[in-house]
């Protein structure tokens, strides 16, 4: 019978399915005596419902609930509850090592190590005179500590139909329903020899499983593999063992150790598994001085009688037969590739973020992905392309932008202001170094991973290069030169070539490109023009983006040049413009995944109060940045992205009467609205003119746009003046990626005068409501925090934020400092401000913002009396479009 969650089986409750078999269905339950989660074994109908075999399966029972042993997963004891007879046992979290070898062949150190725990497993069973009889990886599991935890011994011996086993169809493998059929399911690649023969058995058929299993792990291939199940077992009573299989690494006391495991004789196979821990273990202590210390084999066997190999010489003549129509086939002229297309739609309940990139891994088998949950939290997500299921990573809230291993069996990704990695076999999620942003990554052969952390944060004016840091983790160092030449500010998104030295980036700044890196010189050269992040995809092909349509473009990988036009693979990709970034995905296997969207990142503009509540809303759904309320509070001024147009506008809104107006109309992006002390004017900033200049006009809307302030540097409005005399901007000059601050008087001359020049990058500045203090962000210890300082600067500095931190604001009566921290959470630090002393208290947490990424300027603004603020909210409850899939996307190209 199947239970669903909720149901109480005696004292545990139900949590869900874990998996069914032949061998009962288990379940996720909650002992609420121990207060622990369990897994419940339901036995079947046919052994519950017979008096003598259930008698007999609890006197089996009782013998392995004393196997007490850190390899092996516990009996805690049997359950009755009505008809149901279920096995409480320990529940083992973490993959089996089935999933683990879906990957390929271990590396042989962790492959011994996994070997030797088995072995010191079926040891300690073989003491007591217990045998598993169905040791395989899908018995095997690893815990995220990364033990190894053998499941289910001696069940296939106490669920078995007969106390001698005289068939081949009583064969523990025998799913119970159907063996009155003697239809063999399952294992019957791992059967030693003799229980495939019907054979009885004794603990030298767990030393060849054993056996069998290291084999897959150090080859990544089964050892038996037929096309049916008979084949298989035929395989397993004839077929040589062929170690020229094994990897040419593999060391002789291994090798031997395999000989022995796998004799198909049991008087001359290894007798103990005792001996093969002891030889594993000798091994692991002293690779390069081991050698064989397993015990000398028996006498040979003795001859195969004539009428024995009667049955198989039969079976090599078919076998030849089959041979030589193989080969006519094989003749023929391989099949053309297909392209395949398929959608991949969100979890229940789930739907993708659109600020986020899938990312493949680079087998092409698994899909990594970010996504929100009906908490509007995001967290990571891994799915196999052939499965209907994904899954999500524990622990990962607030992950964004995944990239893979290149061995496909991790993957790191960015969350709460770190760079963080999860193994798929051990499963926490470990962190790696500080990254309170993170733009992109990737990950080499030689355990080297590039990144950009985004230490300061906004396009506007961020700045940095890429920098590296060891998979394993540690302190990140610069990688790039951020080339002044080029006017360049951020080095984003790496991709790593073949030979895993060289990688190409994308460098934003007054303009936009490729650039060819490399891990052995900081020197880098421009590749082609673009906005947007690229890919390498093997063997010769570069995916970048123009105009939202995906392309591709050979790439010569010695000349590190392109070549020939570039191809249109997929149009319309989603992405986020303000973010330099399409959402797109290749693996090295010729798989394809992308988004299709308008590029947009809806938002709405909220109310909220202290607590994170909402209490209002203002405007319909857009994409909106840098909200900036009127004196009175009565109108707001905000940026809104066209989406036909694709730029921006400074829009208006009447808080009071619920109307919005549009202010600007120019064709380039106009962003960074800032209102004048008397509410009667808008300072803005706009690329028309090819260059980013400062500009206001009337907030009635009538009048023409007055040019403010026209130079080459790249700038954006931050603040106006109480007395309504300054400006207060960040500007970022040819030459110099990082941003400084500058105060633009209005009247005179009108020439800006630096506030804060120094060497590191500061922007995000605020003067206080007093306009004696000016509350900004820096970089200057290596990740952005929020300084204050007297204005015009004189001495004394004080750092606010404790753990990272970004658009700083003051409350209008200049009592608290309001900021966002690395994981988006709006904190409040109260401060003094009377006279020429300054004063800061400890910041609190206020709510969770939930914030999209960084603009040029503030994502929220507070109230006057800072009780309520209005933010500018990730959009993200609408469904998302689903994921697109293409297998074998290169061969489209060549048609």
């Amino acid at each position: 019978m199947t239970l669903t969650p909720g149901t109480k089986l005696g004292s545990y409750e139900i949590q869900g399915l874990l998996g069914a078999g032949g061998m009962g269905e288990v379940y996720r339950a909650r002992d609420p005596r121990l207060n622990r989660d369990v897994a419940i074994k339901v036995l079947p109908a046919a052994v519950a419902a017979d008096p003598e075999r259930l008698a007999r399966f609890e006197r089996e029972a009782q013998l392995l609930a004393s196997l007490n042993h850190p390899n092996i997963a516990a009996i805690y004891g049997l359950e009755e509850s009505g008809s149901v007879r279920a096995l409480v046992m320990e529940l083992v979290e973490g993959p089996t090592l089935a999933e683990h070898l879906a990957h390929g062949a271990l590396p042989l150190t962790e492959a011994l190590g996994i070997a030797r725990q088995v072995a010191e497993a079926l040891e300690a069973a073989h003491e007591k005179g217990i045998v598993h009889r169905d040791l395989k990886p899908a018995n095997v599991k690893i815990t995220p500590e990364g033990a190894v935890k053998v499941l289910d011994f001696g069940l296939a011996k106490a669920l078995d139909d007969t106390p001698a086993a005289g068939e081949v169809r009583n064969s523990p493998t025998m799913s119970l329903a159907a063996t009155r059929a003697g239809i063999i399911l399952g294992t019957a690649a791992y059967m030693a020899p003799e229980q495939a023969a019907g054979k009885p058995v004794d603990r030298r058929a767990d030393i060849w499983s054993f056996g069998v299993v290291l084999w897959e792990m150090l080859t990544g291939e089964k050892l038996f593999e037929g096309e049916t199940v008979p084949h298989t077992l035929a395989d397993v009573l004839r077929a040589e063992v062929d170690f020229a299989r094994l990897p040419a690494g593999t060391p002789a006391p291994i090798r031997d150790l395999l000989s022995r495991c796998l004799d198909r004789d049991i008087k001359t196979r290894l007798r103990d598994i005792g001996e093969a821990r002891i030889a594993i273990q000798k091994f692991l202590a002293n690779p390069a001085g081991s050698s064989s210390a397993l015990p000398p084999a028996a006498a040979p066997p003795e001859p195969v009688s004539r009428r024995s190999r009667l049955p198989w010489a039969a079976a090599v003549l078919l076998a030849l037969a089959f041979g030589a129509l193989a080969a006519l086939h094989f003749r023929e002229a391989p099949p053309r590739q297909t392209v395949m297309r398929f959608q991949i739609a969100p979890p229940e309940k789930v739907t993708f973020r659109d600020l986020d990139a899938p990312a493949l891994s680079p087998d092409g088998e698994r899909l990594a992905f970010t996504a929100m949950g009906e908490d509007q939290r995001a967290h990571l997500w891994i799915r196999s392309l052939d499965s209907l299921e994904a899954h999500m990573v524990s622990a990962s809230e607030g992950a964004f932008f995944p990239f893979w291993s290149p061995d496909s069996r991790s993957v790191a990704f960015f969350s709460q202001g770190s760079l963080k990695r999860v193994d798929l076999v051990g499963g926490t999620p470990v962190t790696l170094c500080a990254a309170p942003g993170g733009r992109g990554g990737a990950w080499n052969e030689q355990g080297i991973i590039i990144f950009q952390p985004y230490f300061v944060g906004n396009t506007g004016g961020s700045t940095g290069p890429l920098y590296q840091v060891a998979a394993t983790g540690g302190e990140p160092k610069p990688v790039t030169t951020v080339d002044a030449s080029r006017q360049e500010a951020i080095h984003y998104y790496p991709t790593f070539l073949p030979d895993g030295r060289h990688f190409l980036y994308l460098a934003v700044g007054t303009s936009a490109g490729v650039n060819l890196g490399s891990l052995d010189s900081k020197e880098s050269r421009r590749l082609v023009n673009t906005d947007r992040n690229v890919q390498f995809a093997a063997p010769d092909q570069l995916l970048l983006i123009r105009d939202g349509i995906l392309l591709a473009q050979r790439f010569d990988t010695r000349k590190f040049e392109l070549a020939g036009e570039a191809v249109p693979v997929a149009r319309q990709l989603a992405g986020l413009a303000q973010l330099n970034f399409a959402s797109f995905s290749a693996s090295r296997t010729g798989a394809l995944a992308y988004r299709t969207g308008n590029g947009s990142s809806p938002t709405r503009l909220v109310w909220l109060d202290r607590n994170g509540k909402e209490i209002g809303t203002v405007g319909e759904v857009a994409e909106y940045s840098n909200p900036a309320l009127s004196p009175d509070e009565k109108r707001l001024a905000v940026g809104r992205r066209d989406p036909v147009t694709n730029t921006r506008d400074i829009w208006i809104f009447d808080l009071t009467r619920g109307t919005s107006s549009r202010l600007t109309f120019d064709p380039a992006d106009d962003m960074n609205p800032a209102w004048s002390p008397d509410g009667n004017w808008i300072a803005f900033t706009s690329d028309r003119k090819g260059q980013r200049n400062l500009y206001r006009k009337l907030a009635s809307g009538t009048g023409e746009d007055e040019v403010l302030w026209e130079s080459a540097e790249r700038k954006s409005v931050e603040d106006w003046s109480r007395d309504g005399r300054t400006i207060i901007l960040n500007s970022i000059a040819p030459g110099k990626p990082g941003a400084d601050v500058l105060a633009l008087p209005l009247a005179g001359d009108r020439k800006a005068v630096p506030v804060l020049a120094g060497p590191f990058a500061e922007d995000m500045a605020q003067l206080s409501p007093n306009g004696r203090w000016i509350v900004y962000r820096s970089n200057e210890s290596r990740r952005t925090e929020i300084y204050v300082q007297s204005f015009p600067p004189a001495g004394g500095k004080w750092q606010i934020s404790a753990s990272g931190g970004t658009d700083p604001q003051w409350r209008r009566d200049g009592k608290e400092i309001f900021y966002l921290s690395p994981d988006n959470r709006l904190m409040a630090v109260e401060v003094r401000t009377e006279g020429a002393t300054f004063e800061a208290g400890i910041a609190k947490v206020l709510f969770e913002a939930r914030v999209p990424a960084a603009p040029p300027r503030n994502r929220y603004v507070a109230a006057a009396n800072g009780q309520r603020f209005l933010v500018v909210a990730m959009n993200e409850q609408v469904s998302s479009a689903p994921m697109n899939i293409v297998l074998n996307w290169q061969a489209g190209l060549r048609r």
